[in-house]
């Protein structure tokens, strides 16, 4: 964190207007916006689609951050991935033919989470338990245990982004 003596964002009290149950989601994605912008801050361009022995770089974690929140939330609204997904996801971790810089994927991440953060805003408790379908076979899973695995995914990848990067700046 920036500022070492700021309580992690779910220490911080209830967020206004997101509704009781979907606090802890919204906690978890606010505190991945911190930690990764935090993170990033200054990393080198060179180094963002280095794999440091084989692992996924920190332009993929980026990505993906963003793109699995897009992902599951659109699940969570009972809708299909467009073409336009699909083809983001076929993309993921692969170095982009125009230039991204960090700036532009923490741009991408956190407007992302804004979209997400609205979302949760926009819930009504009564549907969490609603059945939702994932991917092209349709798997089971709810309203509340895509936002869950979203915000739990989330997190595994700030970690492994984390690692990468320090790593990676030595």
């Amino acid at each position: 964190m920036a500022d070492n003596h700021k309580p992690e964002v779910w220490l911080r009290g209830p967020l206004e207007g997101i509704p009781l149950l979907l606090q802890p989601i919204a906690h978890a994605l606010l505190q991945a916006r911190e930690e990764v912008n935090d993170l990033m801050s200054g990393f080198p361009e060179i180094l963002l689609w280095v794999k440091p022995v084989g692992m996924a770089s920190p332009g993929f974690h980026l990505q993906h951050l963003a793109g699995v929140l897009d992902r599951l939330f659109t699940y969570a609204k009972g809708e299909a991935l467009t073409q336009h997904q699909l083809t983001k996801l076929s993309l993921e971790g692969k170095m982009p033919e125009i230039d991204y810089s960090v700036i532009t994927l923490l741009e991408i991440f956190n407007r992302q989470i804004d979209e997400a953060i609205k979302q949760l805003s926009e819930t009504d408790e009564l549907i969490l338990t609603e059945k939702r379908g994932v991917g092209r076979a349709q798997l089971p899973s709810t309203v509340i245990g895509l936002y869950t695995h979203a915000a739990e995914h989330i997190m595994r990848h700030v970690g492994q982004l984390l690692v990468t990067a320090r790593i990676l700046r030595g």
